[in-house]
């Protein structure tokens, strides 16, 4: 069953690339978005039946693969990592019908996102650490190429710069990974053999100093978020639906399932420190966000302070906050998928982000007045406005994470005033007031570049009445995680107290 999203993706990729005859762009992207909604279909099926009652690991597949290395083809899903896979599935599918329909090399390109989609679900599913790493290195390669080839003006310095990052990301899993199953003595790098293994506290702080370092560069947290920004402004806009929608996740996720879940008593100790990371990257990203011209490098700024919310939430490691982490997750990959998705159509249409130059987008007559209103939608859910999906995520993360971390929690709320304050000032100059001489007579926006926006649109308001859609597939999940979060607690308190 689970063989079915990686291998539909490979399919679909291989056809596309060795088709026997010359492929026009056109065509290369109805059979790319054949792939992905199959792809979409599979992963609801799968949702449908998932049984959210257990907290195992279902539908399980292991294949030996090199047994002189210990590694296995395992794979699993469970509550955590089971909306992720509906989220990437869905998110490749709008990446796709959003792709300018004469793009250049258009075998090349749809079969990259094809196989970067393939290498997300392999991650997110994978239940064998080297498994894991090999995934989340492979899409390193396809949006490195992405980027490289199809991004804007700087995209080689974007593209070099984020696969530096990504690389020492890797590396430093990768020692945590090894020292797990080294320390350990085990003879395999099986998942649940590593989670059963216990490690004396110095060795665990050891590790997931290397663990927590490298997932953090790449979800981005500050200082190690400078690659993001760049590579956001230099992306085209599908690249970026995917980037923030999904691929930030894999550092988030990983934070979870191999952080706080295999290393509790050393993420226990370390996590008030890590509460304290939080509030610096949402503040400081949120003071930079609001200083930004450039529409897009706002919305980036933005993804680096809400991804601390997550961090917030993984560091407390309540049952709630955990709940809160996969519903921000969520929520987050569909209203910056959203943003992403508006901010090119607006540059694609006025032929500029310049935040100062642009004004009057709503006009109804010589604006934008349907992508406005929906921009204004999407700002609004990124401020946790009630309603909306934000809203509900962020008070899952601050409600689950103030008993233990009450002052990170409270300065991170201010994190939520202050995306309030810069998405303000982007909607006020942007799209209201007069309409300013450089975008008079703007062309019109077809239907095709509405739809995507339309379907986050529409599901971020339904999350948000109705939460449930995510939060049943991860309750189970979260509370079966309760032994390891009261571990964190005790280990947090008793922490503060010696210090």
């Amino acid at each position: 069953m689970l063989n079915g999203l990686i291998l539909i993706p490979l399919i679909g990729a291989t056809i596309i690339s060795f088709w026997p005859s010359t492929l026009s762009p056109k065509l290369a992207r109805q059979l790319a978005l054949i792939v992905a909604i199959i792809t979409l279909i599979w992963s609801v099926v799968l949702l449908v039946q998932f049984n959210p009652q257990d907290s195992h690991q279902q539908f399980v597949f292991i294949l030996p693969w090199i047994d002189s290395l210990g590694l296995s083809y395992s794979l699993g899903i469970d509550g955590l990592s089971l909306p992720l896979v509906v989220l990437n599935a869905l998110l490749t599918a709008i990446a796709i019908y959003a792709t300018d329909k004469s793009i250049n090399r258009p075998r090349f390109y749809y079969s990259l996102i094809l196989l970067l989609s393939l290498s997300v679900f392999g991650a997110f599913l994978a239940q064998d650490l080297l498994l894991f790493f090999i995934f989340y290195e492979l899409e390193l390669i396809p949006l490195y190429l992405l980027i490289a080839i199809w991004g804007g003006p700087r995209r080689g310095y974007a593209s070099t710069k984020f696969l530096i990052y990504t690389a020492i990301s890797g590396v430093l899993v990768l020692a945590g990974f090894l020292g797990v199953v080294w320390f350990s003595g085990s003879s395999n790098f099986a998942y649940d053999q590593a989670v059963a293994n216990t490690l004396p506290l110095g060795t665990q702080l050891l590790l997931l100093g290397a663990i927590v370092i490298g997932f953090g560069i790449k979800i981005p947290l500050v200082p190690f978020h400078t690659w993001l920004p760049d590579a956001h402004v230099e992306a085209s806009t599908p690249i970026s639906v995917l980037l923030a929608g999904v691929l930030l996740k894999l550092g988030t996720y990983g934070l979870l399932r191999f952080g706080l879940n295999m290393l509790p008593e050393a993420w226990g100790y370390i996590s008030p420190w890590l509460a304290i990371w939080a509030v610096v990257s949402v503040l400081y990203a949120s003071l930079i966000a609001i200083a930004q011209k450039d529409m897009k490098k706002m919305v980036a700024y933005s993804s680096v302070g809400h991804m601390g919310y997550i961090l917030l939430a993984s560091a407390a490691g309540t049952p709630l906050s955990i709940l809160g982490t996969v519903f921000q997750m969520v929520s987050h990959g569909l209203i910056s998928a959203l943003l992403f998705l508006l901010v090119g159509v607006v540059y694609k249409k006025a032929g500029t982000r310049d935040i100062d130059v642009l004004r009057g987008l709503l006009n109804p007559e010589q604006g934008l007045p349907m992508i406005g209103s929906l921009m204004i939608l999407g700002v609004m859910a990124s401020a946790g406005i009630p309603g909306m999906a934000g809203f509900i995520s962020e008070f899952l993360v601050f409600r689950g994470s103030f008993n233990v971390f009450t002052v990170p929690t409270l300065l991170c709320m201010i994190g939520t005033g202050l995306t309030s304050a810069y998405f303000l000032l982007l909607a006020n100059r942007v799209f209201f007031g007069r309409l300013s001489p450089v975008v008079i007579n703007l062309p019109s926006v077809q239907w095709s570049d509405r739809i995507p926006a339309i379907i986050l649109a529409v599901l971020i308001v339904i999350l948000g009445l109705q939460p449930n859609w995510v939060v049943r597939w991860t309750e189970t999940e979260a509370n079966s995680m309760s032994i390891v979060s009261q571990v964190v607690e005790r280990s947090a308190i008793a922490s503060i107290i010696d210090n």
